[in-house]
């Protein structure tokens, strides 16, 4: 199954727009393991001020500025571009995200929904810098993990989750048997499986992929996720899921 989505600019926050994928009222809330994709901007001013959480993990990666973290757990960090903060909400967490730099802060950030066996484990909080996380490529492609092998980024979820920039024409091959996940444009235009991408759009597929075959049609830069499904149910209210 392949499905191209768009995504759809949406009020959060403090201020705050975001490209959302999911989860969007009465069209799709979730593709499992993944329940929230925001391709987020902020400045100063607006932002994320202390809210709860529980029953998932974030990764927040940003591609510009810095933004910090405070929760009830003590911790207090900020994060700046090429940089991923993650925390694991299990049975309750607060927390803040707010801008910490002039001009806009721009990112993405992704919630997993965590195993039902997971759901009360401890909170925690984990920051990386970008100069920690692992890269690779070949001609014309270059790979951030962001998560999965090598990467310091410690998940509950088995979720592989990639940062990749393609010059024109470049070309990959990704293999992805027993996950399910997408593909997201930041900017550019991707070919992937005989589908156009453009920006703020993803191609979403299932489980039944062995490989995906991306082909930049332009300079691009995309988001890649994809992980083993729960196949629980998934229960999604606001800033909680269960």
């Amino acid at each position: 199954m392949f499905e191209v989505l768009k995504a759809r600019k949406m009020a959060e926050g403090e201020g705050v727009t975001v490209n959302r994928l999911f989860p969007i009222s009465g069209a799709r809330m979730n593709h499992d393991p993944f329940v929230l994709f925001d391709h987020f901007e902020i400045e100063v001013g607006q932002g994320f001020p202390t809210h709860p959480h529980r029953g998932f993990e974030a990764i927040t990666y940003l591609f510009s500025g810095a933004m910090r973290h405070t929760d009830n757990l003590g911790n207090d960090s900020v994060i700046i571009k090429g940089g991923s903060q993650i925390f694991c909400a299990g049975r309750g967490i607060s927390h803040s995200e707010m801008p910490e730099a002039e001009g806009v802060t721009c990112g993405i950030q992704l919630w997993i929904t965590l195993a039902k066996k997971s759901k009360k484990i401890d909170p925690s909080y984990q920051s990386v810098d970008a100069e920690a996380l692992p890269t690779s490529g070949a001609e014309g492609v270059l790979i951030t993990t962001i998560a999965g092998a090598q990467s310091l980024v410690k998940l509950q979820n088995k979720a592989t989750y990639l940062s990749m920039r393609m010059t024109q024409n470049a070309n990959h091959e990704l293999n992805v048997a027993g996950k399910q996940g997408l593909v997201y444009v930041v900017s550019g235009e991707l070919r992937c499986e005989d589908k156009t991408i453009e920006a703020t759009q993803a191609l979403l597929f299932d489980d039944e992929q062995s490989v995906l075959s991306l082909l930049a049609s332009s300079d691009c830069h995309c988001m890649v996720i994809y992980g083993v499904p729960h196949n629980e149910p998934i229960i999604q209210y606001g800033t909680f899921v269960d």
